[in-house]
């Protein structure tokens, strides 16, 4: 595809790590291929550290009330159904009627949540029609990221598994813990509060064990079940060592560093949606700590996704477990057997997927045949 396209790409921030993440790296890969990208987001803060240098060809902007005065992009891009603002569709409309001129609606694309369930297959790319008020006679389309490729597939920027197969994970593992031994298990962790959180700590301690807690909720969480919250001069600790486990607190990083992060590790924890899909990408052992909502619709979300998976009856175990969705199950971390067959099931499900066409270049296909 060679023409340009501007694109209006929309976000509503609930997860600062979550929402944002997703909308940077598509903006950004957007950009990336030569594209002009408007990010209108509620609350950019997350940025000054996910993407602090920025990206070619992509602005940041203020969540919009109405429509900017050169109108609207070519592309109009909801993420996960944020609902674009009467006043932008209105001012939008007007201007594209300007003059008589009828020039051609935007793309106007809901971009949905990531999902393995049968239901992304049967609803991609279906038509919305916009029957009333300013954009009457405009459509809306449905557009899922998914594992299939009856979907839209997942976010991958060009290079990105060429920069995985050029790491060097052993100097990775080198600067951020200098000393650590050998043979110890790198586990990274991405996660909202765990139940059985203080299980996998205290198992951990029995054998050598790097845990990289990341920054807010799985740092917290990590606190909470070791039952503390500071040191004693009121600042939070880099290092903490438990019998054989050593847990480096993290900072916050931008996207690039977290991959890296995901790489160097023998098994990743990871939550929400962007880490899933890094985490995938990275093709290291990894459990899926899925959002919780309150009636319990994301059981069934977890469980699709573990059967595309294929996933043994292990990780299955561990992912009941480790989600509550099972709270009589014990948490067993995998020996070194059980973790080996954990990373060829993902390095397995990481090839069927690279034989998919990617997010952006799925939507840029759908783009170009609706215009």
């Amino acid at each position: 595809m060679n023409m340009t396209l501007r694109w209006d790409v929309f976000c509503r921030v609930i997860d600062n790590y979550g929402d944002i993440g997703v909308c940077w790296r598509l903006a950004a890969d957007l950009g990336a291929r030569g594209h002009a990208v408007r990010l209108w987001v509620d609350d950019a803060s997350a940025l000054a550290w996910m993407a602090p240098q920025g990206a070619p060809g992509v602005q940041v902007l203020p969540w919009p009330a109405h429509a900017p005065s050169d109108g609207p992009g070519d592309v109009l891009v909801e993420a996960f159904g944020c609902e674009i603002a009467p006043g932008f569709i209105a001012g939008s409309a007007r201007h594209m009627s300007a003059g008589g001129q009828n020039r051609p609606q935007p793309v106007w694309i809901n971009l949905e949540y990531l999902s393995a369930e049968g239901y992304v297959e049967r609803c991609h790319r279906l038509p919305s029609p916009i029957l009333s008020g300013p954009a009457a006679g405009w459509t809306r389309w449905f557009f899922y990221p998914g594992f299939t490729p009856a979907t839209g597939g997942l976010l991958r920027e060009d290079g990105l598994m060429a920069r995985r197969e050029a790491f060097d994970r052993a100097a990775w593992r080198a600067a951020m813990a200098p000393g650590a031994e050998t043979e110890a298990r790198w586990i990274s962790l991405f996660c909202y509060e765990p139940p059985p959180l203080a299980q996998l700590l205290a198992q951990s301690q029995a054998q050598p064990t790097q845990l990289l807690a990341t920054p807010g909720r799985p740092t917290a969480a990590v606190r909470a079940a070791l039952g503390e919250d500071h040191d004693q001069n009121g600042l939070q600790r880099l290092l903490d060592k438990r019998g054989q486990l050593s847990i480096s607190y993290l900072e916050p990083c931008p996207q690039a560093a977290f991959d890296e992060m995901l790489w160097a590790c023998d098994l990743n924890l990871v939550r929400g949606e962007d880490s899933l899909v890094r985490a995938l990408w990275a093709g290291q052992a990894l459990v899926w700590h899925i959002y919780p909502q309150h009636d319990d619709a994301h059981h069934a979300k977890l469980w699709a996704f573990l059967d595309w998976l294929r996933a043994p009856a292990s990780l299955r175990q561990f992912h009941a477990a480790w989600n509550g969705i099972d709270p009589a199950a014990p948490l067993v971390l995998p020996d070194a057997a059980t973790l080996a067959e954990w990373t060829a099931c993902m390095c397995a499900a990481r090839a069927r997927l690279l034989m998919q066409d990617n997010l952006v270049a799925q939507l840029l296909g759908f783009v170009v045949e609706k215009r």
